[in-house]
């Protein structure tokens, strides 16, 4: 139980509804956990009231060899803990503390060492160095850098009048 896989990109998705090749693309970015019952494999939804049970039970056409294992990132204990430093976070501002309703900003950073950015609220991943955005309330938020060794974050607050 547990084991990670991933819909081939390769695999045809054209023949299913709409919303299963939402359901399938999403299983071939970013995959799944298996749990195992004890049965041949096979794929299942949640009853949903969002979801037509019907496009659910289509999942179940999509063969196993369809999947393939993603390789995870190793276990570590406290004898192979990698040693490293945290993504460094230069500068986290906005280009305008505070704004009127209705008018954009512009949040910008530099980091160095990080894998992967999000800030939040709202916002969510991030490439580059900066994004723009309408905010509707005041906020704070918050830049989140991590990478293998940890994780830093730098806070900004954008007040709406």
């Amino acid at each position: 139980m547990g084991m990670r896989l991933r819909l081939k990109s390769s695999y045809d998705i054209s023949s299913f509804s709409t919303n299963v090749q939402v359901i399938l693309t999403a299983l071939q970015k970013y995959g799944m956990i298996m749990a195992d019952n004890g049965s041949a494999m096979y794929i299942s939804g949640a009853p949903d009231n969002r979801w037509s049970n019907d496009d659910l039970h289509n999942l179940g056409q999509v063969p196993a060899s369809a999947f393939e294992v993603v390789e995870m990132n190793p276990v570590y204990t406290q004898a192979n803990v990698p040693q490293g430093a945290a993504p460094t976070i230069s500068s986290f501002t906005t280009s305008a503390p505070s704004v009127s309703a209705g008018t954009g900003v512009t949040l910008s950073w530099s980091v160095s060492g990080a894998s992967y950015l999000i800030v939040s609220p709202q916002v969510g991943a991030v490439r580059g160095t900066s994004i723009n955005f309408t905010p509707s309330q005041t906020t704070t938020y918050t830049l989140y850098a991590t990478n293998q060794f940890g994780r830093s974050t730098a806070t900004v607050m954008v007040s709406v009048q």
